[in-house]
């Protein structure tokens, strides 16, 4: 399953910014990924791969970069896509999850019915870092009487022990292409 060439191509381009958002953080800017030829392709790719076991029938990332590979992992698929947004963003009625970032706090919000009962939900995002995210979107999910099957990521800080904390607290498989 491991892409070492992937791998290498993808730190090759994914950007190291100190200090932002605040002071102290190390952002791993992967918008690059993005904007050299095929290699979001090759990442979606990868993406496919680990999640064909999954027997997932719907999908769920978060804005903004989440929707970078959900987005077209869905399609890749042919399965529905649950965009996540912060409040006030989206005009029905919605499902509520706070959670706790590496150096915030947010909330995100799903559409009231867009997660079907008993639909087996992929979780996708671009990053894990402590997971809060990512706990929130299962939270989403079992509010929504749905069942999380796995989360993909396209890179994992894997000293903030995200992963780790997803696994253990959810029991639910993470697949990453690659670790900073």
């Amino acid at each position: 399953m491991e892409n070492t060439n992937l791998k290498k191509e993808l730190l090759t381009v994914i950007k190291n910014i100190n200090d932002f958002p605040i002071k102290g953080v190390v952002f791993r800017d992967l918008t690059p990924i993005l904007s050299h030829k095929g290699l979001l392709k090759k990442t979606i790719d990868q993406m496919l791969i680990f999640s064909k076991h999954l027997n997932f029938d719907c999908i769920i990332s978060p804005e903004s970069r989440g929707y970078w590979f959900g987005a077209p992992l869905a399609y890749a698929s042919n399965v529905p896509f649950v965009p996540a947004r912060k409040p006030g963003k989206l005009p029905r009625d919605v499902i509520s999850q706070s959670y706790y970032l590496e150096y915030s706090n947010n909330v995100l919000q799903i559409h009231s019915g867009d997660i079907k009962p008993n639909s087996r939900v992929l979780i996708v995002d671009d990053l894990i870092a402590t997971g809060g995210t990512i706990a929130a979107l299962i939270e989403l999910t079992k509010k929504s009487n749905a069942i999380p099957v796995g989360c993909i990521f396209c890179a994992s800080l894997s000293e903030l022990k995200g992963i780790e904390f997803i696994k253990s607290k959810y029991d639910v498989p993470c697949f990453k292409i690659l670790d900073f």
